[in-house]
């Protein structure tokens, strides 16, 4: 390679942007990586992801029932507002399903 004049080219450095050196409360972990569920309405588990378009970027949240891996609600919207994803994807999750029982949202 020297010869050839050829050298690697090295990345960016790694740069961290976590600060794990806080005093704020940290949530207990309740699921401890244990997705299997016995009932439904147990545990539900959501996400947030974006969509290019050719109108732009599209935000879509999704709340998934662990039990039967079933979407129970989900909303797509234009910013990344709580009012315009998250609190349309609980309403849809709590008006279709019937919660008689101990929910799990591990947020």
């Amino acid at each position: 390679m020297k010869a050839n004049k050829l050298f690697a080219r090295r990345s960016c450095r790694f740069i961290v942007t976590t600060d794990a050196n806080h005093s704020y409360p940290i949530a207990p972990n309740i699921l401890k990586q244990n997705f299997s569920v016995d009932r439904e309405n147990h545990v539900w588990v959501s996400d947030i992801t974006y969509i290019q378009t050719k109108q732009g970027w599209v935000y879509l949240t999704v709340i998934i029932d662990l039990f039967h891996r079933k979407v129970v609600g989900w909303s797509m919207s234009l910013t990344l507002n709580t009012s315009d994803t998250i609190i349309p994807a609980w309403n849809m999750a709590v008006t279709s399903n019937t919660i008689s029982k101990e929910l799990i949202i591990p947020f």
